[in-house]
């Protein structure tokens, strides 16, 4: 005996609209905000990382063990360091998309250098000085950056205003605005000329 499962009907793909990466948001959207401050406050610690490096003057290569707040460093790493920061510095100025996902593509080089760099550990081709520290911090460094980056994109419970909410459920979207315009409408005042 055969049972048979009733599934709703897809909707066609036409009708479908998918969110692309490079839409833009509103100027003065409050998500903008977020991911420019997730840019700002890892490219700042960065940013000071690979500035101590170099103040201290570590050869360019050498594994020696010199440490910088606690993590392993020598002069490549700084200068990686201090390129990054300033990278994740110009994403905070443009802001919007770009920063967000700036700090989604950063956030994943930071954890696959982190799982590159620990298996490189004890060998000779540790050329930036990593030890597990360094490793941990990169794994750190990478999530933050991933959260700040797909804060506010990519989450299914989305606020309905979401601009990437709007753009995945775009005839939700328009039923709502419409109701929004209706209300707005009835609650509109009636002036009556005067005298009638």
């Amino acid at each position: 005996m055969a049972t048979h499962v009733l599934r709703p009907a897809r909707q066609p793909a036409a009708h479908r609209k998918a969110t692309r990466l490079d839409e833009q948001l509103p100027v003065d959207h409050r998500l903008s905000r977020v991911y420019r401050i997730g840019a700002g406050l890892m490219g700042l610690v960065l940013l000071a990382f690979g500035i101590l490096g170099l103040i201290d003057k570590i050869g360019f290569f050498d594994t020696g063990g010199d440490t910088v707040a606690g993590l392993s460093t020598n002069g490549a790493l700084s200068v990686l360091s201090i390129c990054v920061g300033l990278l994740l510095f110009i994403g905070m100025v443009i802001g919007g998309n770009a920063a967000s996902t700036l700090n989604m593509v950063l956030g994943v080089v930071f954890i696959l250098s982190g799982f590159v760099n620990l298996a490189l550990l004890d060998t000779g081709l540790n050329f930036l000085a990593f030890e597990i520290q360094n490793v941990l911090f990169s794994f750190v460094v990478g999530l933050l950056l991933m959260m700040f980056g797909m804060y506010g994109r990519v989450s299914g419970g989305l606020p309905h205003d979401n601009p990437y909410w709007r753009a995945r459920h775009p005839e939700e979207a328009a039923r709502e605005q419409r109701l929004a315009r209706r209300r707005a409408i009835e609650e509109m005042p009636v002036v009556r000329p005067e005298g009638s």
